[in-house]
């Protein structure tokens, strides 16, 4: 627990802080005059005052921040000093200072990716299993051990790459062409007709729906139990499970079960070691569950490796690798909330800081490289959240100056104040469900 609020901390406290100096960089840069930067909310823990008169603090609840510029000025205040507040500056300087904390944001998330491409990740390979009969792979002609290369013309290297191109699809439905390798190198395009799939996360996945599934890694003897059927037939550790009694196996967990009534009958195990084919006959044991239920075992601990790519890039297609996934990922969730108001994918998908907060764990758990794609995610989701036309966020402001530029005047307070209590409204109810699809995970 302590992990996960710490990792969740400084996401957070990180993110924030882009969003924040993006603000104050750019206000600066428009001779605004910032009274306070501050990153969290609630009591002060640390604050310093540079020379330019800006106290920079940090707050005991890192959930936000903010930049407090000069507004409000007298009227009787000297020019110099009326000059120096955001509401003496132009419409294009504040629109523009608005804008930059979510800019902010979307650049931090290139930058992350970035990084992402130059130090490289390993990933599942697109190799994909036998697809269930009938279903959209089948029919496309896809085959058990087809690894994809591309998707519509666009390279893939990975499985995670893999989903990521057809997830936007698998909701709409339509055609996909698929650039596929066989085992022996034989390549084929293959037309995989999706039918359009409600994206819930309490659904089933879509890729399997359509038939599309990794390749189960082939099964390994990880260690030999003393005394046990495997050990008297001379099973050794990291040999490969190939066959029982001439059946290929297709997993680990279809090895257990296969052998799990065969209690006290012997086989044939093919395995393979070191490169080479052998055949063991093995005496299975008769050993009791917990259920009281009569079982068979050979008394192996049994691995399975899935088949890893190296995914690097040079800097600069790691670059343009970068601005691609930004720009991809905030397309796919900008409409992704278009079909959430129309109904056509389920508000179970809007997350909360609870989940934010476990999937920053885990994510932290697996390795650096997982935890900054969780950070560029988030920041792609901060920077188009606040510039949503949501009164209270960026994007409210920005509508506002909107307004301004077609009338020729600024919007009026008592307009502004009933857009807030609005935008106040949506802010409240978007929280609470999200606060109630949290909850609704965990207790499931």
């Amino acid at each position: 627990m302590l992990f996960t609020l710490i990792a969740f901390a400084l996401a957070i406290g990180l993110l924030v802080t882009i969003h924040e100096l993006g603000h104050y960089w750019i206000a600066r840069r428009c001779g605004v005059y910032i009274e306070r930067f501050s990153i969290g909310f609630g009591t002060v823990l640390f604050k310093r005052t540079d020379k330019r008169g800006c106290e920079w603090a940090v707050s005991a609840l890192p959930l936000g921040g903010y930049v407090m510029m000069r507004s409000n000025v007298p009227d009787d205040a000297p020019e110099h000093i009326k000059n120096t507040a955001f509401e003496s500056k132009s419409l294009g300087q504040r629109a523009a200072i608005t804008v930059a904390g979510p800019v902010a944001n979307l650049l931090l998330a290139i930058v992350l990716y970035t990084l992402i491409g130059v130090m490289g990740s390993q990933e599942p390979a697109a190799v994909l299993a036998q697809p269930e009969p009938q279903s959209a792979a089948a029919l496309a002609g896809i085959e058990a051990g087809d690894k994809v290369i591309a998707v519509d013309d666009k390279a893939v290297a990975s499985w995670p790459q893999l989903r990521w191109q057809l997830i936007d699809r698998l909701h709409t439905g339509g055609e996909v062409r698929l650039s596929t390798e066989g085992p022996y190198g034989n390549r084929a395009e293959r037309l995989l007709r999706l039918e359009a799939t409600e994206l819930d996360p309490d659904g089933a996945d879509p890729l399997l729906e359509a038939g599309l599934r990794i390749a189960t890694p082939t099964p390994f003897v990880r260690q030999v139990l003393p005394d046990s059927a495997a050990q008297q037939a001379g099973l050794q550790a990291n040999d490969k499970l190939v066959a029982i009694n001439g059946e290929p196996i297709q997993s680990a967990q279809g090895f257990v079960q296969t052998i799990k009534p065969l209690a006290q009958q012997t086989i044939q195990l093919e395995v393979e070691r070191q490169g080479q084919r052998l055949a063991l006959p093995v005496s299975i044991h008769a050993h009791t569950d917990e259920q009281g239920n009569t079982v068979g075992r050979i008394g192996i601990m049994l691995g399975a490796n899935f088949d890893m790519v190296t995914v690097r890039y040079g800097p600069i297609a790691s670059v343009q690798q970068g601005f691609s996934r930004t720009v991809d990922t905030f397309w796919l969730s900008l409409k992704m909330i278009g079909r959430m108001i129309t109904g056509q994918v389920s508000v179970k998908n809007i997350s909360g800081p609870v989940s934010i907060a476990d999937y920053a764990g885990q994510s932290a758990r697996i390795g650096l490289t997982a935890y900054i794609h969780f950070l560029a995610l988030i920041s792609i989701s901060i920077g188009l959240l606040n510039l949503l036309p949501i009164p209270m966020l960026d994007g409210g402001h920005l509508l506002y100056y909107a307004v301004e530029a077609v009338t020729g005047r600024p919007v009026s307070d008592e307009v502004k104040l009933v857009a807030q209590r609005v935008g106040l409204g949506i802010l409240a109810a978007l929280t609470m469900l999200a606060f109630f699809n949290d909850f609704s995970r965990l207790l499931n």
